[in-house]
């Protein structure tokens, strides 16, 4: 029986032992640092772009990622990251984003953004702007300079104008794929057609994000939209929603959400994958595959995230036709993507 006891008190230590050290491997740190972006979900399939189109929108995301490799390789922080490479994407026409946005059924352009740091939990966020060219900049001056978190409209563009974030006219906005885009819409609604839902797919994707881990294990999330192309009543979607489309926090990863907001806030997604890595002692690969491929599409909503975690672990997740997205870590190769691999 002695011997019977002894051989079970080894065999449990032995048991013990490979626990702790599968427990140990998984806590293991991937990367230093490291950043993930995406630049909208829909139908991105293969044949709807020209070579030359497939080719503005990598160069573009690899600008991006470059800009943000460069900030966290020299020591520069996730939340510098973060609004840098949002910057370039907002800038460019080819997202809705900053000069890519959408056009509202008014005919105008309506910008939302948040940012959020996973070091304090603060964050800034920003609704229907019309006159700020880089609503990621404004978001963080409100994280910053202000005792709060959402600002909309009129408001937040006074506060821009106080604290010298740039404004510019709408026409800045229009680009006439955009334009075009409303019209199309406009003239199925005004013939009884198939209906906005469904002659246009694509309507509500769109946005750019970015998540970043930096080299003193800070993470940030932030998120950008031109918001939803013919969009009516003052509509607001997750973007600019702390823990539906962005949510970032040190003790499990930063998030940035991209589809069709309404379902996103209602699963609040960006948290709802960090609850489930806190409290459910999920991987981020499972907690984002379990709330975009489950939960999310339970609920009749399409869409995707990119992800990173405090070990510098990457998800990119989606349950559209594809996702124009990318990443880099600290070994310094860049992956651009756009179709389902």
């Amino acid at each position: 029986m002695k011997s019977n006891s002894k051989f079970a008190a080894k065999f449990f230590l032995f048991v013990l032992l490979i626990f702790i050290i599968s427990c140990a491997k998984h806590e293991e740190k991937k990367s230093e640092f490291g950043l993930v972006i995406h630049g909208g979900a829909g139908s991105v399939v293969k044949g709807q772009f020209t070579t030359e189109q497939e080719k503005e929108y990598e160069t573009k995301l690899h600008e991006a990622l470059e800009v943000g490799y460069k900030i966290l390789n020299d020591g520069g922080s996730s939340l510098d990251a973060v609004e840098k490479v949002i910057t370039i994407l907002e800038n460019s026409p080819l997202f809705n984003a900053g000069k890519g946005a959408v056009f509202t059924a008014n005919g105008i352009n309506e910008l939302d953004a948040s940012i959020m740091d996973g070091k304090t939990l603060n964050a800034g966020a920003a609704a229907r702007l019309t006159h700020v060219k880089n609503p990621i900049t404004l978001v963080r001056k409100i994280m910053e300079l202000s005792p709060h978190v959402m600002m909309v409209g009129d408001g937040a563009e006074i506060f821009a104008e106080q604290n010298g974030i740039e404004l510019v006219d709408t026409s800045y906005f229009f680009t006439e794929k955009r334009w075009n885009d409303l019209l199309e819409i406009k003239a199925k609604e005004n013939e009884k057609a198939a209906g906005l839902f469904f002659e246009n797919p694509d309507y509500k994707f769109g946005t750019v994000g970015c998540a970043a881990l930096d080299k003193n294990g800070n993470l940030a999330a932030g998120t950008s939209t031109g918001g939803m192309t013919n969009k009516k009543f003052g509509r607001v979607g997750d973007s600019p929603i702390i823990g539906a489309g962005t949510y970032a926090n040190n003790n499990t990863c930063a998030v940035s959400g991209t589809g069709h907001g309404e379902y996103f806030i209602r699963g609040t997604v960006a948290h709802d994958i960090s609850a489930l890595m806190e409290y459910g002692g999920k991987s981020l690969n499972d907690a984002a595959d379990e709330v975009i491929n489950k939960k999310l599409s339970a609920l009749g909503g399409t869409g995707g995230i990119i992800a990173i975690d405090k070990n510098g672990n990457v998800a990119m997740p989606f349950n559209t036709g594809g996702m124009f997205r990318g990443y880099v870590l600290d070994d310094g190769k860049f992956v651009v993507r756009m179709y389902k691999e």
